[in-house]
């Protein structure tokens, strides 16, 4: 049901990086795709089971990546797709979204309020509301990358997963669990964003109020319970990084490896720098999750004035 664009992402040892890391670095590259980001794979499952299904139309919140995947799949099969995002996201996603077809409507705060709203819009005109992480379609989209982790090459022993709402790291992270149960999962949140890392550690659901990071797609509040649920069955930790050293990672993906990525793809990396000694003699493999930029804000990050 996935069209094969989306499918087989490049995956390779990137032994420029490992200098810097003091470990030995694979990366999976879910950006080398019709919207740059993994969020693809989910959105072909959703969009043909809607088409299938005589579905006209699907509305969903998002941060950015997930809207444009959910237009470019819903384009092809004829769906009418809204998104709802806060008008706060970055620019270049929300150019992405109107270009794929998509009607987008902006809201004035957070994605929890452009959830709210989707919702919303949902129960008004009896449409389907997708909601990421929470719709299992979207969880095993993300899981189709763990096949690809344990079926590729190299060998790995650490997988370090961005963690927002939860969807790939549920998803990859059962994967892994089921074919290679020794490969530790390690998912990194932005201290700025922790409700999921949090509610992962007390083994409940904590909310927090706002949050304060770059890293946009996994800058959640509301941890959704069920996740949590699966999280708790497959992780084996959950770590909080440092704005700055999300920005030395995105840095070090652009001088080492020839990637643009946004915040939140380098989530894993950040996680390494600011724990080497744990790492040290181990092959760690992050998924590259996304590279949806706004140019000028993303060289005001990498190249600071001095």
């Amino acid at each position: 049901m996935i069209d094969p664009v989306f499918l087989d992402s490049p995956q390779y040892r990137c032994e420029a990086l490992e200098p810097a890391l003091g470990c030995e670095v694979s990366i999976k590259l879910e950006t080398a795709n019709p919207v740059r980001s993994f969020k693809g794979r989910g959105t072909e499952l959703v969009a043909s089971q809607l088409a299938e299904a005589g579905s006209r139309a699907v509305v969903c919140a998002s941060a950015g990546n997930l809207g444009q995947a959910l237009a470019w799949s819903g384009r092809r099969r004829g769906l009418d797709v809204t998104v709802v995002a806060s008008r706060f996201a970055t620019k270049a996603k929300l150019e992405r979204i109107r270009a794929l077809g998509a009607k987008l409507e902006l809201v004035d705060g957070d994605h929890e309020l452009a959830r709210e709203r989707a919702a919303a819009i949902a129960q008004y005109d009896g449409i389907r509301l997708l909601e990421d992480s929470l719709d299992l379609e979207t969880c095993e989209g993300a899981a189709t990358i763990g096949l690809e982790l344990v079926e590729g090459t190299p060998e790995f022993d650490t997988v370090l997963i961005a963690l927002g709402g939860g969807a790939m790291a549920t998803g990859v992270g059962h994967v892994v669990k089921e074919l290679a149960p020794e490969v530790d999962v390690v998912c990194v949140q932005p201290l700025g964003a922790p409700a999921m890392t949090h509610s992962w550690r007390r083994r409940r659901v904590i909310t927090t109020e706002s949050t304060n990071t770059i890293a946009d797609g996994v800058a959640g509040r509301f941890p959704i319970p069920e996740v949590l649920d699966d999280l708790l069955l497959i992780a084996d930790d959950a770590v909080l990084v440092h704005e700055e050293s999300i920005v030395t990672a995105m840095r070090l993906l652009l001088d080492h490896a020839g990637l643009i990525v946004e915040p939140s793809a380098a989530l894993g990396l950040a996680a390494v720098l600011e724990d080497p000694t744990r790492f040290a003699n181990h092959h760690i493999l992050t998924i590259i999750c996304g590279s949806n930029v706004d140019l000028p804000t993303y060289q005001r990050w990498v190249n600071p004035p001095s």
